[in-house]
């Protein structure tokens, strides 16, 4: 049985960044990274559809420690997964990898005060054993995507496919293509298609806010002419940073206003013709779900130019040839692309005991949003859900590292967080109402109504906790090896 200090699972934009921090602020401790797949990268590559790019601007989801140089602020999936691999290597990180190692059950003792770890390898189960449980393995589940059980599914004679998917064979040229969806996928995929296929009809039972973007940033640009690369890359991100935050505080604080803004720009880029009140204006305000971004206004462009058609209905069966609609109308499509969503999952559905005790995440509060109540030794990287996941994956890592090293300066080997107010009422974990979001509720974590059980999705506020908050907060207890129980 192999141990090491940290046992990192996960070789995705999280994991490297859990790496990176790990050996150059715990430089003392070792680490392993487990690896489910046989490549890094992650969701960057796994997801190959036609199209796929950062629906965040990649100042923000790039790394602090690793400027990216790239003129194009929103990049295609492939750049982004080089972008991972070359700083991989540049780090030495890929060399902690352990591809084909799939994490399936962690077990916690407190008496050892360490976790033990199955791990399926091909067709055998290995352990590990570890002091401290790194999760980066995202919020979903890298099986299979979200579909609906619509009626009819097995009627149709042509080739349906979900995104998480894609076949590499697939032959779009020419063909009718109905996307079903209106998320951040189904907006990427519907242009990207369009440029082959024979005509694309992007399907939503109800619209999604949609924001132009340009694919480069102007003032970076010009900064990198100017300054260091380091220094063009902090303003550019801090600028983007910031933006945001001002742009998610009007949407909320002034919902009426942000939504017939949003709506206003979308009629400006598609023309005063065009039926923006029905495929265009959703029923809930800004930012109660994520804002789709589009770059250059691409789909736009697209549905001017009659390459890609929105409708807005419910299907009511699948036919042999399309799909019959709840109005009567019915869509033709030689190819069917499900974009409906992704299946939340936290951890990946790891099997967690403490102490021989099965442990359900839902019953566990979140810790500054990276820890969970009576959970030791392990933190887990979940993004923001209002803007990059790259900014409070970063923070993680640094509050990890920090905990880490307060525990070896005091000789603690064990760190949980508890809740020791009777009258503490759990709340819901994010306030979104996304579909994948509130599909999963029930599996999720919980969390307060103030710090440290409070999930922040404010990036400053979160900044000055993880770095300047004490770490011996009342909430979290610590114990040395010779400690009583």
């Amino acid at each position: 049985m192999e141990h090491t200090d940290v046992l990192i699972v996960g070789a995705g934009l999280s994991g490297i960044a859990a790496a990176y921090y790990l050996q150059t602020r715990c430089s003392g401790k070792t680490f392993t990274m487990l690896e489910g797949r046989d490549a890094i990268g992650g969701t960057w590559d796994l997801f190959r559809y036609p199209g796929v790019r950062s629906d965040s601007d990649m100042y923000t989801l790039g790394y602090t420690f690793r400027p990216w140089q790239n003129p194009k602020t929103i990049a295609d999936g492939p750049t982004i997964l080089e972008y991972i691999r070359e700083t991989a290597a540049e780090y030495g990180i890929d060399k902690h990898i352990r591809f084909g190692h799939r994490l399936c059950r962690a077990a916690w003792s407190s008496d050892e005060m360490l976790w033990t770890v199955d791990v399926q390898r091909g067709k055998e189960t290995v352990q590990f054993t570890c002091n401290f449980l790194l999760m980066c393995t995202g919020y979903y589940t890298y099986d299979k995507g979200y579909t609906p059980d619509w009626a009819g599914v097995e009627r149709f004679q042509g080739r349906m496919v979900h995104p998480q998917a894609w076949p590499q064979d697939l032959d779009y040229v020419g063909k009718r293509i109905v996307v079903v969806g209106s998320g951040a996928t189904a907006v990427t995929l519907a242009p990207a298609l369009a440029e082959k296929a024979g005509h694309v009809v992007m399907l939503q039972r109800s619209p999604t806010f949609i924001a132009s973007e340009p694919s480069e940033d102007a003032l970076a640009n010009k900064l990198r002419r100017f300054l260091p690369a380091r220094t063009a890359f902090s303003i550019a991100r801090w600028k983007n940073i910031l933006l945001n935050m001002y742009y998610f505080y009007l949407a909320r604080s002034y919902p009426a206003a942000a939504k017939a803004a949003m709506i206003q720009g979308v009629q400006a880029a598609l023309g005063s013709d065009f039926d923006v009140k029905t495929h265009f204006t959703p029923k809930y305000n800004p930012w109660d779900q994520r804002v789709c971004l589009v770059p250059d206004s691409d789909l736009f462009n697209a549905i001017k130019a009659g390459k890609v058609s929105v409708v807005t209905d419910e299907i009511e069966t699948f036919t042999e040839n399309g799909i019959q609609l709840r109005s009567g109308e019915t869509l033709t499509a030689d190819i069917i692309v499900t974009a409906t969503g992704l299946v939340m999952k936290l951890m990946d559905g790891v099997q967690l005991l403490v102490d021989e005790t099965p442990v359900k995440l839902s019953d566990t509060v979140a810790y500054k949003g990276l820890m969970y109540s009576n959970i030791p030794n392990l933190a887990s990287v979940f993004g923001y859900a209002n803007a990059s996941w790259t900014l409070r994956c970063e923070l993680t890592c640094e509050y990890v590292c920090k905990l880490l090293n307060y525990m070896d300066r005091r000789g603690y080997n064990q760190c949980v967080p508890r809740i020791k107010d009777p009258s503490f009422e759990p709340q819901t974990f994010i306030d979104f109402t996304s579909g994948y979001i509130q599909r999963a509720a029930d599996s999720l974590p919980r969390q307060g109504a103030k710090r440290p059980w409070k999930v922040y999705q404010n990036y400053l506020k979160d900044m000055l906790i993880m770095r300047f908050s004490l770490l011996n907060d009342g909430a979290m207890d610590f114990k040395k090896s010779d400690s009583p129980r």
